[in-house]
């Protein structure tokens, strides 16, 4: 690997990395980068996983004073988590490479269209919060239900799976927004880390990039953990948004 490829590929994991703290749409970040550098598109997706999963454990510490008194939530969706993201895992290897081509700008894409509408998501929670209509304590079956599909995704791709998991806590539970950002890292940390396990098993992996991008990943969701919330959402939601549809076009001219 060359010094530039390695330092690109270390930044690019720098933003991921406290994207997902914050966001969680990371991988629209480091996956395309891997890409740029000529990576084979179902060995950049094992590897970035791989790479981002130090990432997604450092912002959870990072979190770690919002998850105090969650820990029957997290028993009870980080089941669905690891369920989904051994699924999605599975899935990503016994289909065809053409199919991961096939399905990953559509995946990207509506990854982008999560990113644009986020705030408006955030909007809407924040409203129904104040109306007393956020949901109950568990959220029930359905939100059980919701996160096993998330997990799937996250285990398959798993770009702005951050959003979607934001999305469904907001619609089914009543409780405040950075305890449930908190939570959400936990169980992205889960799905990448049940597909890497997998994918360490059974898939080719570049570890010289996926050491790259781990190393950027910690040092990022260290840094969005702690100051993320200062970030200009709009230049962030920009920057994710560009990569994404970039990558998209990318791949399908490929």
């Amino acid at each position: 690997m060359q010094l530039l490829e390695a330092l690109a590929i270390g930044g690019a994991a720098v933003a991921a990395g406290a994207i997902n703290a914050v966001v969680g749409s990371g991988t629209l970040i480091t996956f395309p980068t891997l890409l740029a550098f000529g990576y084979p598109p179902v060995l950049a997706n094992v590897t970035n996983n791989i790479g981002l999963v130090p990432g997604t454990l450092s912002a959870a510490w990072g979190y770690r004073r919002e998850l105090r008194g969650q820990l029957p939530r997290l028993l009870r969706f980080g089941a669905a988590s690891l369920v989904g993201g051994l699924a999605g895992a599975l899935l990503l290897l016994r289909l065809p490479e053409s199919t991961f081509r096939a399905v990953v700008p559509v995946l990207i894409l509506s990854a982008c269209v999560l990113v644009l509408f986020q705030p408006r998501v955030s909007g809407w929670v924040a409203r129904r919060r104040e109306r007393g209509t956020a949901g109950g304590v568990d959220g029930g079956t359905p939100l059980w239900l919701g996160v096993l599909g998330t997990g799937v995704y996250g285990g398959y791709f798993g770009a702005a799976q951050g959003v979607v998991l934001m999305g469904l806590f907001g619609t089914f539970l009543r409780d405040d927004l950075q305890r449930l950002n908190a939570a959400k890292n936990v169980l992205a940390a889960i799905v990448n880390g049940v597909a890497a396990v997998v994918f360490i098993a059974v898939a080719t992996v570049d570890w010289a990039a996926a050491g790259c991008v781990a190393a950027g990943a910690v040092v990022g969701g260290l840094a969005g953990a702690r100051i993320g919330r200062r970030l200009a959402p709009a230049a962030l939601r920009a920057v994710i948004v560009t990569v994404g549809v970039t990558a998209s076009v990318v791949m399908i001219v490929r």
